[in-house]
């Protein structure tokens, strides 16, 4: 599918472990809450699903394309004890593949692909309850060169790469207003947004 995301395949799970050592708190930093509704959208193989699953007690979706992730991730949830509805969809069509509003949307390392961010924001919109929140996690926009990971080059290249401010001015143009971006190392910014009133 020629117009899918760009450069947003699923990395080794070893590398992605050794990148985020604590999803849990990073859910916790992005405030994610125990009484919300939580879409991971291109959840992959569910890194940071099973973190919020183990934060909330409600429902929790993990959206992608990939029925192969979809699958893993079944298991690691099922081997965890978790609870995780997978939903195969294309994040671009997430209002009509989600079955109810949710207070939380998160997308992880994944913006910097999408060929209308705006567009995406505003499609968001429309899954999210009334003070819902949309949580963006992105790639700092320094060289590829510099954002090693085991002793490897990671993350997307660099031209595709947004900075923060970017990443505020595609979602609030399709009407959300910015909580906070929060810094979450070693490469990686989280910016929160709430739809404007």
């Amino acid at each position: 599918m020629p117009d899918r995301f760009r450069n947003t395949a699923q990395p080794d799970r070893d590398w992605w472990e050794a990148l985020w050592e604590d999803p849990a708190r990073v859910v916790e930093r992005l405030g994610v809450s125990t009484g919300d509704r939580v879409a991971d959208v291109c959840a992959g193989d569910g890194l940071f699903t099973l973190a919020l699953a183990e934060r909330t007690d409600e429902a929790v979706y993990a959206v992608d394309l990939d029925i192969d992730h979809l699958s893993t991730l079944e298991g690691s949830a099922e081997g965890a004890g978790l609870s995780v509805e997978t939903v195969e969809a294309d994040a671009r069509q997430l209002d009509d593949a989600l079955p109810e509003p949710v207070e939380f949307v998160l997308l992880a390392n994944t913006f910097h692909g999408v060929a209308d961010p705006t567009a995406f924001a505003r499609t968001v919109a429309t899954t999210l309850t009334d003070g819902g929140r949309f949580a963006v996690i992105n790639w700092r926009d320094q060289p590829r060169a510099e954002t090693a990971v085991l002793g490897e080059r990671r993350g997307p290249p660099t031209d595709l790469r947004m900075p923060a401010g970017e990443t505020i001015d595609a979602v609030g143009d399709a009407g959300f207003e910015l909580d906070a971006v929060i810094d979450l190392p070693p490469y990686h910014y989280g910016a929160i947004f709430c739809p404007a009133p």
